[in-house]
Protein backbone atom coordinates (compact mmCIF):
# COMPACT_ATOMS: atom_id res chain seq x y z
CA UNK A 1 0.00 0.00 0.00
CA UNK A 2 1.73 3.10 -1.07
CA UNK A 3 0.73 6.67 0.62
CA UNK A 4 -2.08 7.37 -2.30
CA UNK A 5 -3.58 4.28 -1.29
CA UNK A 6 -4.30 5.04 2.64
CA UNK A 7 -7.54 5.70 3.39
CA UNK A 8 -5.94 9.02 5.44
CA UNK A 9 -3.91 10.26 2.25
CA UNK A 10 -6.04 12.89 -0.06
CA UNK A 11 -5.10 12.72 -3.60
CA UNK A 12 -5.67 15.16 -6.26
CA UNK A 13 -8.78 15.01 -9.12
CA UNK A 14 -7.99 12.60 -12.30
CA UNK A 15 -7.66 16.17 -14.26
CA UNK A 16 -4.84 18.16 -12.07
CA UNK A 17 -3.00 15.10 -11.72
CA UNK A 18 -2.53 15.09 -15.13
CA UNK A 19 -1.63 18.48 -15.10
CA UNK A 20 0.86 17.96 -12.68
CA UNK A 21 2.43 15.20 -14.45
CA UNK A 22 2.69 17.22 -17.32
CA UNK A 23 4.29 19.98 -15.65
CA UNK A 24 6.75 16.96 -14.22
CA UNK A 25 7.83 16.13 -17.73
CA UNK A 26 8.39 20.33 -18.60
CA UNK A 27 10.55 20.34 -15.62
CA UNK A 28 12.62 17.38 -16.40
CA UNK A 29 13.21 18.55 -19.94
CA UNK A 30 14.33 22.12 -18.78
CA UNK A 31 16.69 20.84 -16.15
CA UNK A 32 18.11 18.25 -19.20
CA UNK A 33 18.33 21.41 -21.71
CA UNK A 34 20.64 23.11 -18.73
CA UNK A 35 23.10 19.75 -18.77
CA UNK A 36 25.74 21.46 -21.53
CA UNK A 37 26.34 24.67 -19.85
CA UNK A 38 27.22 22.80 -16.82
CA UNK A 39 30.66 21.65 -18.01
CA UNK A 40 28.81 18.12 -18.08
CA UNK A 41 32.48 16.28 -18.59
CA UNK A 42 34.33 17.78 -15.15
CA UNK A 43 34.15 16.10 -12.30
CA UNK A 44 36.10 13.09 -10.23
CA UNK A 45 35.75 10.36 -12.52
CA UNK A 46 35.86 9.41 -16.16
CA UNK A 47 34.27 10.94 -19.08
CA UNK A 48 31.09 9.04 -18.89
CA UNK A 49 31.09 8.88 -15.24
CA UNK A 50 30.99 12.82 -15.18
CA UNK A 51 28.54 13.14 -17.98
CA UNK A 52 26.10 10.67 -15.84
CA UNK A 53 26.74 12.54 -12.49
CA UNK A 54 25.86 15.61 -14.38
CA UNK A 55 22.64 14.51 -16.28
CA UNK A 56 21.32 12.88 -13.12
CA UNK A 57 22.01 15.73 -10.82
CA UNK A 58 19.97 18.32 -12.91
CA UNK A 59 17.13 15.59 -13.60
CA UNK A 60 16.76 14.71 -9.44
CA UNK A 61 17.07 18.35 -8.55
CA UNK A 62 14.49 19.02 -11.45
CA UNK A 63 12.54 16.71 -9.64
CA UNK A 64 12.90 17.83 -6.44
CA UNK A 65 12.36 21.20 -6.85
CA UNK A 66 8.91 20.65 -8.75
CA UNK A 67 7.64 17.78 -6.74
CA UNK A 68 8.59 20.17 -3.92
CA UNK A 69 6.34 23.20 -4.98
CA UNK A 70 3.00 20.95 -4.96
CA UNK A 71 0.21 20.69 -2.55
CA UNK A 72 0.22 17.63 -0.99
CA UNK A 73 -2.63 15.76 -2.54
CA UNK A 74 -0.69 16.30 -6.05
CA UNK A 75 2.43 15.17 -4.66
CA UNK A 76 0.90 11.85 -3.41
CA UNK A 77 -1.43 11.52 -6.75
CA UNK A 78 2.34 11.99 -8.93
CA UNK A 79 3.98 9.52 -6.32
CA UNK A 80 1.49 7.02 -7.03
CA UNK A 81 1.44 6.89 -11.06
CA UNK A 82 5.52 6.90 -10.66
CA UNK A 83 4.87 3.53 -8.32
CA UNK A 84 2.35 2.33 -10.86
CA UNK A 85 4.97 2.60 -13.49
CA UNK A 86 7.75 0.85 -11.41
CA UNK A 87 5.27 -2.12 -11.26
CA UNK A 88 4.77 -2.95 -14.28
CA UNK A 89 8.63 -2.18 -15.07
CA UNK A 90 10.22 -3.37 -12.49
CA UNK A 91 9.45 -6.65 -11.81
CA UNK A 92 10.21 -8.78 -15.17
CA UNK A 93 13.12 -6.41 -15.70
CA UNK A 94 14.65 -7.70 -12.21
CA UNK A 95 13.00 -11.20 -12.83
CA UNK A 96 15.16 -11.42 -16.10
CA UNK A 97 18.16 -9.48 -15.26
CA UNK A 98 18.85 -9.98 -11.76
CA UNK A 99 16.91 -13.21 -11.38
CA UNK A 100 15.25 -11.92 -8.31
CA UNK A 101 11.64 -12.19 -7.35
CA UNK A 102 9.68 -9.48 -6.02
CA UNK A 103 6.59 -10.99 -3.71
CA UNK A 104 4.47 -8.66 -1.87
CA UNK A 105 3.60 -9.08 1.88
CA UNK A 106 1.95 -8.03 5.50
CA UNK A 107 5.03 -8.05 8.54
CA UNK A 108 3.49 -6.81 12.00
CA UNK A 109 0.74 -5.22 10.07
CA UNK A 110 2.83 -3.24 7.67
CA UNK A 111 2.76 -3.78 3.90
CA UNK A 112 6.19 -3.97 2.18
CA UNK A 113 7.77 -6.18 -0.86
CA UNK A 114 10.71 -8.86 -0.57
CA UNK A 115 13.33 -9.15 -2.94
CA UNK A 116 14.54 -12.72 -2.94
CA UNK A 117 17.14 -14.75 -5.44
CA UNK A 118 15.05 -16.93 -7.47
CA UNK A 119 17.16 -20.17 -6.51
CA UNK A 120 17.15 -19.15 -2.73
CA UNK A 121 15.20 -21.50 -0.19
CA UNK A 122 12.59 -19.06 0.27
CA UNK A 123 11.92 -18.31 -3.42
CA UNK A 124 8.38 -19.50 -4.76
CA UNK A 125 10.09 -19.79 -7.99
CA UNK A 126 10.64 -24.16 -8.62
CA UNK A 127 12.88 -24.02 -11.49
CA UNK A 128 15.52 -24.37 -9.51
CA UNK A 129 17.33 -27.91 -9.38
CA UNK A 130 19.05 -26.74 -6.07
CA UNK A 131 18.42 -23.90 -3.64
CA UNK A 132 20.87 -21.74 -2.17
CA UNK A 133 20.90 -21.13 1.88
CA UNK A 134 19.54 -17.44 2.33
CA UNK A 135 22.96 -15.66 4.02
CA UNK A 136 20.79 -13.05 5.97
CA UNK A 137 17.47 -10.89 6.23
CA UNK A 138 17.35 -7.53 5.58
CA UNK A 139 14.86 -4.78 6.58
CA UNK A 140 15.34 -1.97 4.44
CA UNK A 141 13.91 1.59 4.97
CA UNK A 142 13.64 3.20 1.68
CA UNK A 143 14.63 7.20 1.28
CA UNK A 144 12.73 10.20 0.24
CA UNK A 145 13.51 12.30 3.05
CA UNK A 146 11.02 10.99 5.86
CA UNK A 147 8.46 12.77 3.62
CA UNK A 148 8.29 10.55 -0.24
CA UNK A 149 8.39 7.46 -2.31
CA UNK A 150 7.49 3.28 -2.03
CA UNK A 151 9.33 0.59 -1.82
CA UNK A 152 8.72 -0.45 -5.46
CA UNK A 153 10.78 2.14 -6.66
CA UNK A 154 13.51 0.55 -4.90
CA UNK A 155 13.42 -3.02 -6.12
CA UNK A 156 16.30 -2.60 -8.40
CA UNK A 157 18.44 -1.31 -5.54
CA UNK A 158 17.51 -4.27 -3.06
CA UNK A 159 18.08 -6.47 -6.24
CA UNK A 160 21.74 -5.52 -6.74
CA UNK A 161 22.06 -5.63 -2.86
CA UNK A 162 20.34 -9.77 -2.66
CA UNK A 163 22.83 -10.71 -5.81
CA UNK A 164 26.21 -9.48 -3.78
CA UNK A 165 24.95 -10.03 -0.08
CA UNK A 166 22.84 -13.37 -0.73
CA UNK A 167 20.76 -12.18 1.55
CA UNK A 168 16.68 -11.35 1.43
CA UNK A 169 15.21 -8.08 1.95
CA UNK A 170 12.41 -6.92 2.79
CA UNK A 171 11.31 -3.14 1.97
CA UNK A 172 9.16 -1.72 4.17
CA UNK A 173 5.92 0.28 2.85
CA UNK A 174 5.86 2.72 5.85
CA UNK A 175 4.05 5.26 7.00
CA UNK A 176 5.08 9.41 5.63
CA UNK A 177 4.99 13.21 6.54
CA UNK A 178 3.25 15.19 6.24
CA UNK A 179 -0.04 12.74 6.87
CA UNK A 180 2.06 10.44 9.45
CA UNK A 181 4.81 12.76 10.88
CA UNK A 182 7.14 11.17 13.87
CA UNK A 183 6.90 8.97 15.32
CA UNK A 184 4.62 6.84 13.00
CA UNK A 185 7.47 5.99 10.42
CA UNK A 186 9.79 4.56 13.57
CA UNK A 187 6.83 2.77 14.42
CA UNK A 188 6.47 0.91 11.43
CA UNK A 189 9.69 0.17 11.42
CA UNK A 190 9.99 -1.69 14.58
CA UNK A 191 6.67 -3.28 14.04
CA UNK A 192 8.20 -5.02 11.38
CA UNK A 193 11.21 -5.79 13.02
CA UNK A 194 9.42 -7.87 15.66
CA UNK A 195 7.50 -9.25 13.39
CA UNK A 196 10.21 -10.70 11.83
CA UNK A 197 11.55 -11.89 14.83
CA UNK A 198 8.34 -13.55 15.72
CA UNK A 199 8.57 -15.46 12.11
CA UNK A 200 11.69 -16.77 13.14
CA UNK A 201 14.56 -14.41 11.89
CA UNK A 202 17.30 -14.83 14.78
CA UNK A 203 18.61 -10.99 14.87
CA UNK A 204 22.22 -12.42 14.33
CA UNK A 205 21.12 -13.02 11.15
CA UNK A 206 19.16 -9.62 10.30
CA UNK A 207 20.46 -5.99 9.28
CA UNK A 208 18.99 -3.18 9.08
CA UNK A 209 19.56 -0.77 5.83
CA UNK A 210 18.52 2.74 4.84
CA UNK A 211 19.27 5.46 2.48
CA UNK A 212 18.62 9.16 2.53
CA UNK A 213 15.55 9.80 5.36
CA UNK A 214 15.46 6.17 5.54
CA UNK A 215 18.84 5.70 6.94
CA UNK A 216 18.07 8.41 9.42
CA UNK A 217 15.10 6.28 10.25
CA UNK A 218 17.01 2.92 10.64
CA UNK A 219 19.18 4.95 13.41
CA UNK A 220 15.58 6.00 14.96
CA UNK A 221 14.95 2.41 14.71
CA UNK A 222 17.64 0.92 16.66
CA UNK A 223 16.97 4.11 19.47
CA UNK A 224 13.41 2.81 19.72
CA UNK A 225 14.90 -0.99 19.89
CA UNK A 226 17.12 -0.01 22.76
CA UNK A 227 14.05 1.53 24.81
CA UNK A 228 12.00 -1.28 24.84
CA UNK A 229 14.76 -3.69 25.35
CA UNK A 230 14.81 -5.40 21.87
CA UNK A 231 17.69 -7.06 20.71
CA UNK A 232 19.99 -5.06 18.46
CA UNK A 233 20.25 -6.22 14.46
CA UNK A 234 23.40 -8.04 13.49
CA UNK A 235 24.69 -4.64 11.63
CA UNK A 236 23.56 -1.60 9.75
CA UNK A 237 23.98 -0.26 6.19
CA UNK A 238 23.80 3.06 6.03
CA UNK A 239 23.24 5.92 2.32
CA UNK A 240 23.96 9.06 2.72
CA UNK A 241 21.76 8.68 5.69
CA UNK A 242 20.01 12.17 7.30
CA UNK A 243 20.60 11.83 10.80
CA UNK A 244 21.01 16.18 12.01
CA UNK A 245 18.04 17.29 11.00
CA UNK A 246 19.11 20.52 12.63
CA UNK A 247 20.76 20.99 9.28
CA UNK A 248 23.25 23.71 10.38
CA UNK A 249 26.52 22.10 9.50
CA UNK A 250 28.70 23.79 6.64
CA UNK A 251 28.60 21.30 4.07
CA UNK A 252 24.33 21.96 4.06
CA UNK A 253 25.07 25.60 2.71
CA UNK A 254 28.79 24.75 0.86
CA UNK A 255 27.79 21.95 -0.71
CA UNK A 256 24.36 22.98 -2.22
CA UNK A 257 25.48 23.71 -5.94
CA UNK A 258 26.88 19.92 -6.41
CA UNK A 259 24.43 18.01 -4.82
CA UNK A 260 21.48 16.69 -6.23
CA UNK A 261 18.89 18.22 -3.06
CA UNK A 262 17.20 21.05 -3.17
CA UNK A 263 19.08 24.10 -1.22
CA UNK A 264 15.97 24.21 0.96
CA UNK A 265 15.85 20.82 2.85
CA UNK A 266 12.16 20.33 4.34
CA UNK A 267 12.28 18.50 7.49
CA UNK A 268 9.23 20.58 9.25
CA UNK A 269 6.67 18.07 8.10
CA UNK A 270 8.41 15.43 9.84
CA UNK A 271 9.25 16.67 12.89
CA UNK A 272 6.00 18.54 13.27
CA UNK A 273 7.38 19.98 16.71
CA UNK A 274 9.75 17.67 17.81
CA UNK A 275 13.33 19.75 18.31
CA UNK A 276 15.49 18.88 15.28
CA UNK A 277 18.12 17.90 17.97
CA UNK A 278 16.35 15.11 19.54
CA UNK A 279 18.08 12.21 19.16
CA UNK A 280 15.21 10.07 18.43
CA UNK A 281 15.22 11.83 15.16
CA UNK A 282 19.06 12.71 14.48
CA UNK A 283 21.20 10.26 16.37
CA UNK A 284 24.30 12.59 16.07
CA UNK A 285 23.14 14.05 18.65
CA UNK A 286 22.77 10.61 21.14
CA UNK A 287 25.48 8.55 22.42
CA UNK A 288 26.30 5.45 20.83
CA UNK A 289 27.34 2.49 22.84
CA UNK A 290 28.26 -1.26 21.33
CA UNK A 291 26.12 -2.82 23.72
CA UNK A 292 23.35 -1.90 22.00
CA UNK A 293 24.35 -0.08 18.81
CA UNK A 294 25.14 -2.50 16.18
CA UNK A 295 27.97 -2.30 13.76
CA UNK A 296 27.58 -0.17 10.95
CA UNK A 297 28.53 0.61 7.63
CA UNK A 298 27.83 3.97 6.28
CA UNK A 299 29.01 6.08 2.82
CA UNK A 300 28.28 9.41 1.27
CA UNK A 301 29.28 11.65 -0.97
CA UNK A 302 32.19 14.33 -0.91
CA UNK A 303 30.24 16.80 -2.39
CA UNK A 304 27.00 16.13 -0.73
CA UNK A 305 24.88 18.26 1.76
CA UNK A 306 24.80 15.84 4.42
CA UNK A 307 28.57 15.08 4.78
CA UNK A 308 29.52 17.12 7.47
CA UNK A 309 26.55 15.74 9.65
CA UNK A 310 27.68 12.49 8.23
CA UNK A 311 31.28 12.33 9.48
CA UNK A 312 30.52 13.81 12.78
CA UNK A 313 28.23 10.52 13.33
CA UNK A 314 31.19 8.00 12.29
CA UNK A 315 33.35 9.80 14.64
CA UNK A 316 30.85 9.66 17.40
CA UNK A 317 30.28 6.17 16.24
CA UNK A 318 34.37 5.38 16.76
CA UNK A 319 34.91 7.12 19.77
CA UNK A 320 32.33 5.19 21.70
CA UNK A 321 33.92 1.71 20.09
CA UNK A 322 31.36 0.97 17.97
CA UNK A 323 32.52 -1.05 14.87
CA UNK A 324 32.00 1.13 11.62
CA UNK A 325 33.03 0.58 8.27
CA UNK A 326 33.10 4.89 6.33
CA UNK A 327 33.40 5.10 2.77
CA UNK A 328 33.09 8.85 1.12
CA UNK A 329 33.72 9.21 -2.48
CA UNK A 330 35.03 12.24 -3.14
CA UNK A 331 32.82 14.66 -5.23
CA UNK A 332 30.19 12.21 -5.08
CA UNK A 333 26.65 13.78 -4.23
CA UNK A 334 23.66 12.60 -2.20
CA UNK A 335 22.79 8.53 -2.68
CA UNK A 336 24.84 7.96 -5.68
CA UNK A 337 24.95 4.17 -5.23
CA UNK A 338 21.81 4.23 -6.06
CA UNK A 339 21.37 7.23 -8.48
CA UNK A 340 24.84 5.81 -10.66
CA UNK A 341 25.23 1.92 -9.77
CA UNK A 342 27.08 1.61 -12.90
CA UNK A 343 29.74 4.44 -11.32
CA UNK A 344 33.47 3.43 -10.03
CA UNK A 345 32.82 5.21 -7.31
CA UNK A 346 29.18 2.88 -6.33
CA UNK A 347 31.08 -0.20 -7.59
CA UNK A 348 33.47 0.48 -4.61
CA UNK A 349 30.77 0.80 -2.02
CA UNK A 350 29.09 -2.57 -3.53
CA UNK A 351 31.81 -4.46 -3.36
CA UNK A 352 32.72 -3.39 0.29
CA UNK A 353 29.18 -3.96 1.27
CA UNK A 354 29.30 -7.10 0.01
CA UNK A 355 32.67 -8.17 1.70
CA UNK A 356 31.01 -7.02 5.03
CA UNK A 357 27.75 -8.83 4.71
CA UNK A 358 29.69 -12.08 5.00
CA UNK A 359 31.46 -10.71 7.93
CA UNK A 360 28.88 -10.01 10.37
CA UNK A 361 25.82 -11.74 9.13
CA UNK A 362 26.69 -15.85 9.53
CA UNK A 363 24.51 -18.10 7.81
CA UNK A 364 21.46 -19.46 9.59
CA UNK A 365 20.84 -23.12 9.33
CA UNK A 366 17.42 -22.38 9.74
CA UNK A 367 17.05 -19.94 7.28
CA UNK A 368 15.07 -23.03 4.92
CA UNK A 369 12.16 -21.99 6.53
CA UNK A 370 9.63 -19.46 4.76
CA UNK A 371 9.39 -16.20 6.91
Amino acid sequence: MVMADRPEVQTASGPVSVLAVTGLAESLLNGLARVPFQKPFSGPGGLLDNLGQTVTRQTIRSFMGYSMGLPIEEFRSVEKLLDDVCTLVLPPVVGLAGKVEIIEDEIGGVGGIWCRAKDSTDSYVEDSDEKKAIEGTVLYLHGGGYIGTTPMMYAAFAAALVRLSGCEIFIADYRMAPEFPFPAGVLDAAEVYRGLLERGVDPHHLIVAGDSGGGGLATSLITHLRDHDLPKPAAMALFSPEIDLDLDQDSIVNNAQHDILPWSIPVAPYLRGVQPNDDRVSVVHGTPDPDWFPPTFVCWGGAEMFRDGIRQFVENLRAAGVPVSAMEERGMFHVFPILMPWAESSKRVLRELGELAKLYVVPDPQAAQTH
